[in-house]
């Protein structure tokens, strides 16, 4: 009876001096380098939850890549940097304002990539239009094709695609592939579409593999969100649509009729470079290969357009939050409008003041969001921010289902804009790999209008008194999806 009495006492010492080391190393180690939302969640995790909170926190409580990626990261940077120092990439529209100069240095000095002119930007809001178009632009390729998309799967609607793919390899065309590892696997279609990619002779490689048993690992959810094709460093598409049905092929989206609703923008010009720049660097991520003695990085093409762009590559590879700087950078200098196209919408504080701040200098400020949700974490979290935003005087624009507007932009003023992968949330912040691109052009503006002209057609306007008439079970989730959403 003493031993046992003994015994149990020593495993309640025990335990209590583990739990509070545990406690103890926690407040030492989870808020360095961390934001301090970011940093409580996490605590609160371990402190209520100890052994789950401590388990994600092993798992993907670090939110940067492998060092050996971002030293990759850093030689790719100075290179870039260096090497179009001394190259003029078009001529640059007069006049600028003094706050979009600063920004594109900001954006150079943080991504490296240089601002371009004379360039031609051709916006396509037409989800199979914009498959079609990316496929008959490959069948003019003669000498590469650079293909690197989050989501890639060979289906019906995307079998143009492919074939144009097989059609340019035929010819000799060298075709690269590159798609995300952890979003395409499990998905339908997958080994069919590496079987199609072997078959065609494409060279193909998985971006950030999670394949511990073959030493590839970083925490699992830190992805490569990038859309984007380049046709022999001459004409390029990007923006947010991935290369698949517009259902994605899953049982619960079409169950529930779901169709995500794209924008992609053909561009032409000194600017398509820069992309390419992007996709040779992920590439060396990847392979550890330069196609230094292949490719110009940048092999700098006249376009046919007037427009000033400038490619703006983000994630967890960069020492700062390179998209989220440019957005605040935007929201702070616009004067007279600002248009925000985000699906998935969770803003931190610097984000949410700068909108705020915005209503009340007197700027007219919309925001388009999905009337229905397709991940229900980031759905309840983002609705947890729209009483503030109404209240602050944001015009708030829901595009009905079964529709999922998926497009990513930024319009300010009628001159500036943004257009790329990148979400207004924290994932797309600190998470994800993307690549945006700056506009500066009235012409290019008037089209974004003009898209979101339509999405406006297409949506319903959420006001502050039909928010006020949300159910209790609503707000307790949308207010638990949000704490939850700071556990980065």
């Amino acid at each position: 009876m003493i031993n046992a009495s003994f015994d149990a006492s020593w495993l309640v010492i025990t335990l209590f001096v583990v739990d509070l080391v545990v406690r103890i190393a926690a407040v030492i180690i989870v808020p360095r380098n961390r934001r301090p939302t970011a940093a409580m969640a996490w605590l609160l995790a371990i402190y209520f939850i100890p052994f789950v909170g401590v388990f994600l926190f092993l798992l993907i409580g670090n939110p940067r890549l492998p060092r050996k990626r971002r030293r990759k990261q850093t030689a790719i940077n100075e290179y870039i940097h260096d090497t179009s120092a001394s190259l003029e990439f078009g001529t640059l529209r007069p006049h600028a304002p003094h706050w979009f100069r600063a920004l594109v240095q900001l954006n150079r000095n943080l991504g490296a990539m240089p601002i371009a002119g004379d360039n031609a930007a051709t916006l396509i809001a037409d989800y199979q239009q914009s498959l079609d178009a990316m496929a008959e632009a490959i069948r003019q390729a003669t000498r590469y094709v650079h293909v690197e998309f989050y989501i890639l799967q060979s289906d019906d609607a995307t079998d143009n695609f492919f074939r144009a793919l097989e059609e340019a390899a035929q010819r000799g065309v060298v075709v690269r592939v590159l798609l995300d590892h952890w979003a395409n696997r499990g998905k339908p279609f997958y080994r069919q579409t590496l079987r199609r990619l072997d078959a065609m002779g494409a060279h193909w490689h998985l971006m950030l593999p999670v394949q511990p048993l073959r030493g590839r690992w970083q925490r699992p959810d830190l992805r490569n969100h990038r859309k984007l094709l380049v046709i022999d460093g001459e004409v390029a598409y990007m923006g947010s649509q991935n290369v698949t049905d517009s259902s994605y092929n899953l049982r619960k989206n079409i169950r529930r009729g779901l169709h995500w609703v794209d924008l992609m923008v053909r561009v032409e010009g000194p600017v398509v470079a820069s992309i390419n720049a992007v996709f040779l660097s992920d590439w060396y991520s990847e392979t550890d290969e330069t196609l230094a003695d292949e490719i110009d990085l940048f092999s700098v093409t006249s376009g046919p357009g007037d427009l000033d762009c400038q490619i703006v590559p983000s994630g967890p590879g960069f020492d700062f939050q390179n998209n989220l700087k440019l957005f605040l950078g935007l929201l702070f200098a616009a004067r007279e409008r600002i248009i925000i196209v985000s699906p998935y919408f969770v803003p931190d504080e610097a984000l949410l003041l700068a909108i705020t701040t915005a209503c009340q200098r007197g700027v007219h400020v919309e925001l388009f969001v999905s009337e229905e949700g397709d991940q229900a974490m980031v759905y309840h979290a983002q609705r947890s921010y729209y009483e503030a935003l109404l209240r602050a005087g944001v015009v708030i624009w829901m595009y009905r289902k079964p529709f999922i507007l998926h497009s990513k932009s930024v319009t300010i003023d009628d001159e500036v804009a943004v257009i790329g992968s990148s979400n207004m949330d924290m994932r797309s912040f600190g998470l994800n790999l993307e690549v945006s691109m700056l506009v500066r052009g009235e012409e290019f503006a008037r089209d974004m209008r003009a898209v979101e002209d339509r999405y406006r057609e297409l949506s319903r306007q959420l006001t502050i008194e039909e928010w006020r008439r949300q159910p209790l079970r609503s707000t307790i989730l949308d207010n638990l999806a949000r704490l939850t959403s700071a556990l980065q």
